[in-house]
């Protein structure tokens, strides 16, 4: 993956055309992508039921780029071998998905794979504190997580600036999922965000080259 401050763009495979997903993820790559972003959801942990390893290892032919795997689900830990062996590149869990954070940062990484932790909006970045030095990405959601297409959250915008602080030196990317487009990836690079996941605002119109590069433009602008 790329260098920590390096604007990335993640498109949220969650609002492709499911009935055709390899050429959707061919399409993204094509327009520009940097990663494809999965989001997993378990219907308990979240409101909603999306897709399996089964799934990440059949589009994992269709793209190059890094395999961004969301764990919107609980418990995470049996499946984490799974995701690994589909192809994922980074596997993100939630803070709030089980008492033994810890373990289950160092079972993503025994398994070469990038380890990431998802805050949803009312978990403080506190959480963080003692498993950060165990991280390669902390995505902080800037929606409820369960659905795609719902509207931004103002109040995360401090929040990442404070993940970012927490961060300081450390090759650690700092991600953001949810009601994310140019107007609202400007607001959160200003306040130390590097990538930008999107879904809606990516696949909308079926311009997805330009609607990349509108988003990475806005998050690309100086402070």
């Amino acid at each position: 993956m790329a260098t920590t401050r390096n604007t990335l763009i993640a498109p949220s495979i969650l609002s492709a055309d499911f009935a055709r997903l390899g050429e959707e993820v061919r399409a993204i790559d094509r327009a520009g992508c940097d990663w494809v972003h999965v989001d997993v959801m378990d219907g308990h942990f979240v409101p909603n039921i999306t897709i399996g390893p089964g799934v990440v290892k059949a589009i994992r032919p269709h793209t190059q780029k890094p395999l961004d795997v969301h764990l919107m689900i609980a418990p995470a830990d049996p499946f984490i071998a799974a995701f690994a062996d589909a192809g994922s590149d980074s596997i993100t869990v939630h803070a709030e998905v089980g008492p033994h954070l810890d373990r289950t940062l160092q079972l993503i990484r025994s398994l070469g794979k990038k380890a990431g932790v998802s805050l949803t909006p009312q978990t403080p970045e506190s959480a963080l504190a003692y498993v950060i030095d165990r991280l390669d990405l902390i995505l902080v959601m800037t929606v409820n997580p369960g659905f795609g297409g719902q509207a931004f959250i103002p109040a995360m915008v401090e929040k990442i600036a404070r993940v970012r602080s927490m961060i300081g030196s450390r090759p650690i990317q700092l991600e953001v999922d949810g009601g994310v487009a140019p107007d609202t990836a400007a607001l959160c690079a200003k306040a130390g965000a590097n990538v930008f996941v999107a879904g809606s605002a990516v696949f909308k119109n079926d311009q997805y080259a330009a609607n990349i590069a509108a988003i990475r433009a806005a998050a690309s602008l100086p402070n």
